[in-house]
């Protein structure tokens, strides 16, 4: 069997999803700048041999929409690649501004590309918790957001990249999945399980957009990077990703990981002990 190119294997779904590939014996090829494969978005030499015998990609857009088209064009000649899976995000069809413009330039090149393709627009990771954008604040004990009582069911990143194992099957070609967690929680409600099974007290404080954009700022984010992030609260808040949904269990056939037992394992494993 030819390999499956997993881009962004270092990332937070990418590795797991090159731990699942590897637990099923199927032949995996990770890239990425600090792989043994070497990826890079902005430097073209480095797609012929990533792409070369691949007959799958998971593809994890770059924020810059500019390369995407070429790598597509060029996995299909190069592989040559017959079926895309493409991380995108939930909600991003509302998004207006810079956000998600890779993710979006990229799901139109795969459905363009005359390959099979299938995405998977997930939820905020439950892990943003823990490993990425709110773990530092959460550790600190306040976690500061412009989301008011707006819901939000969390996906567990597991589920995420056992979906995209699951696409290694056939079955799924031309379809787009909403990747959710089983229940919606506010960011107060999903802090507060976090302290319970953390064992400490943890502040959430809503933020109007203008005070978090300039809290960010203080905090040393470039204006674009506020400017974005604040754009994707502002889809958040409109209430486009509040419903959970069921494809987490179309694909997998079983239920997506309940928030809580996120919050356990994470804790267990220390993740935000003063």
């Amino acid at each position: 069997m030819d390999d499956i190119l997993v881009l962004g294997a270092t990332g937070k779904t990418g590795r797991r999803l090159v731990r699942l590939l590897r637990e099923r014996d199927l032949p995996v090829r990770p890239a990425s700048r600090s792989s043994a494969v070497r990826f890079d978005w902005s430097d073209p030499r480095t797609w012929e041999p990533a792409t070369k015998g691949a007959r799958a990609v998971y593809l994890v857009a770059p924020d810059d929409p500019a390369p995407i088209a070429g790598f597509v064009e060029q996995a299909r000649g190069n592989g040559p690649v017959e079926r895309f899976v493409v991380l995108s995000g939930r909600g991003i069809e509302h998004v207006e501004g810079d956000f998600g413009v890779g993710m979006a330039t990229a799901e139109r090149a795969v459905a363009a590309s005359g390959a099979e393709w299938t995405v998977l627009r997930p939820n905020e990771f439950a892990q943003n918790f823990d490993e990425d954008l709110w773990h530092a604040p959460v550790r600190t004990g306040r976690l500061a957001l412009p989301m008011g009582d707006v819901p939000e069911p969390f996906v567990d990143v597991e589920d995420v990249a056992a979906a995209a194992a699951a696409l290694t099957e056939d079955g799924h070609a031309g379809r787009i999945y909403e990747l959710s967690g089983p229940a919606a929680l506010n960011f107060r409600e999903a802090v507060e399980i976090i302290g319970r099974a953390a064992g400490r007290t943890i502040e959430y404080v809503d933020l109007t957009p203008a005070a978090y954009r300039a809290e960010l700022i203080a905090e040393g984010y470039p204006e674009a990077v506020a400017d974005a992030l604040g754009e994707l609260f502002a889809v958040h808040r409109a209430g486009h990703t509040v419903e959970p949904t069921g494809d987490v269990r179309r694909v997998l056939g079983r239920e997506p990981i309940a928030f809580a037992d996120y919050a356990a394992r994470a804790a267990a494993a220390g993740a935000w002990s003063a």
